[in-house]
């Protein structure tokens, strides 16, 4: 890709900044509104990304994703893209059709690899920051993800309606905005917060908060983390994050009518 041609987006998530390059100036238009929350020119990223668009990316026929390691480099496969990419020289391609999906599917894995080896992970989750503390609730589709995050109080900074950024540093556990949404259709904020309390979703008749047992804590946790590698070592990483996370961020069951009012169990 000549120097010439390139039109560049400087996409950073949780203070990890990926660059997206392409030679054409309309997707790199696509992106920089996609991500427009989320850009961050000056930030050194750690890893570019040449788009390299198409009718028909050389993939999977079928819609699974495949993520494998070999040789130094990264190789994510699914039915509409294929990714090579090499941590050592923070170099990869992305071969696609023109669609943002695919790109928004390579970031998320890629940052499910970098943040396991920090004791990090991305989880099936909704969150938000109110009085300066992030609040995440978790759960499959239909827990209630979105219904809780459209219920937010106006002193609340979503975070995200789907996807949570739990990032680990010196000080402990930070929820982080991403851009990564569901049914609400809307990015997160891109702010950040120390995690206060996990929540798995339950839909009841009334508001109240229940104990888990660490155990059942622990599989729900598990089920939710956003992973696709079956490499030993980082399953084992994924592992050992989530019970790490556990041992210090409370987790409880929170049944919830859709309204506001669930809100005032967390002050």
């Amino acid at each position: 890709m000549s120097p010439e041609a390139c039109h560049d987006v400087n996409v950073e998530i949780g203070g990890k900044a990926i660059r997206l390059v392409t030679t054409d100036p309309d997707f790199q238009a696509s992106l920089a509104a996609r991500y427009r929350a989320f850009l961050n020119p000056s930030a050194a990223a750690g890893l570019e990304l040449s788009i390299q668009l198409g009718d028909h990316p050389p993939s999977l026929p079928d819609g699974d994703v495949r993520v494998s390691f070999q040789d130094g480099q990264w190789t994510v496969t699914r039915g509409d893209f294929r990714s090579v990419w090499c941590p050592e020289s923070g170099k990869g391609v992305v071969e696609q059709t023109a669609n943002l999906y695919s790109i928004d599917t390579v970031l998320r894995i890629i940052h499910t690899l970098l943040l396991v080896r920090e004791g990090g992970f991305l989880l099936h989750a909704s969150s938000a920051i109110r009085n300066h503390r992030a609040f995440v609730f978790s759960g499959l589709s239909g827990a209630g993800k979105t219904t809780i995050s459209r219920s937010a109080p106006a002193d609340a900074q979503l975070l995200t309606d789907e996807i949570s950024y739990i990032r680990r540093d010196s000080r402990g556990y930070t929820a982080c905005g991403t851009p990564f949404f569901g049914e609400l259709g809307v990015a997160g904020e891109n702010v950040g917060a120390p995690v206060a309390a996990l929540y798995f979703l339950a839909k009841g008749n009334e508001n109240r908060i229940d104990p888990i047992p660490p155990a059942e804590a622990a599989r729900l946790l598990l089920r939710n983390i956003l992973f696709f590698s079956d490499d030993r070592e980082l399953v084992d990483l994924l592992f050992q994050a989530g019970c790490d996370f556990l041992q210090a961020v409370a987790a409880r069951r929170l049944s919830f009518l859709p309204d506001e009012r669930v809100w005032e169990l967390m002050q």
